[in-house]
């Protein structure tokens, strides 16, 4: 194998279907979610409430934690754009196998309660959320991980069992900080967890592992499916 050839796969999986890190379209991209993910945290400051001056504050939120997530995995994807220096964008690799199956599940989660009834996800003395905070806090994130995932970088090497375990990790951590906090606060960040006894929320938690365990694997199948034949494009002779 020519050393042009190994600098070429370092520099770009064959799988990948565009060129990242590079300072045109991948910076472009987290450039897009970074602001709205900076909007979120400003929608947060300049609209405060109770949670402000509570023990743990918004990071109660499993939304906060995941959007924190996101945007350090996204300054770490546009720094390696800026330098077009490969450690970096393995790192952001290596955050997004956690980060963007969270974002989904965030989503998933969010939505689907939401629509069930807005009083599980959203106290009544929480401020309303106009539609675009709202989707700046519980879409753009998923989506924009996803897009970086699908066409920005090498594809999940991550297996069930692992996937499962990190999953698994995130929620027991999360139940133990919830519960922390309850003890400080006396209330839970999520209404759904006052209506549930501690039986329905570890089955809650459990379930959420599970569904972040299927995404990452839903994103690891997607990713194969379109790019499927972008290593056949990219040694096709000229």
């Amino acid at each position: 194998m020519s050393s042009k050839t190994v600098r070429d796969f370092l520099q770009r999986h064959p799988q990948q279907r565009l060129e990242s890190p590079s300072r045109g379209t991948s910076a472009a991209l987290h450039i897009l979610g970074l602001s709205s993910f900076a909007y979120s945290f400003y929608w947060l400051e300049a609209n405060p409430n109770p949670v402000n001056d509570s023990f743990g504050r918004h990071f109660q939120h499993l939304t906060i934690l995941g959007l924190s997530l996101a945007t350090l995995t996204f300054i770490i994807g546009l720094l390696a754009d800026l330098t077009l220096s490969t450690r970096l964008f393995r790192i952001k690799n290596i955050l997004s196998v956690t980060s963007a199956p969270m974002e989904v599940l965030i989503s998933i989660l969010y939505w689907g309660l939401k629509g069930i009834d807005e009083s599980l996800v959203l106290p009544e003395w929480a401020p309303r959320i106009p539609f675009g905070a709202d989707f700046s806090f519980h879409a753009a994130p998923s989506i924009a991980l996803i897009l970086d995932l699908l066409f920005f970088s090498p594809p999940y090497t991550v297996s069930v069992l692992p996937a499962l375990g990190i999953s698994s990790g995130i929620a027991i951590s999360y139940w133990f900080w919830v519960e922390e906090c309850f003890k400080h606060n006396g209330w839970y960040p999520y209404p759904i967890f006052e209506v549930l006894d501690t039986a329905g929320r570890i089955g809650l938690f459990a379930g959420s592992a599970v569904v972040m365990t299927i995404s990452t694997l839903c994103l690891k199948w997607t990713y194969n499916r379109v790019n499927m034949h972008a290593q056949d494009i990219r040694n096709k002779p000229s």
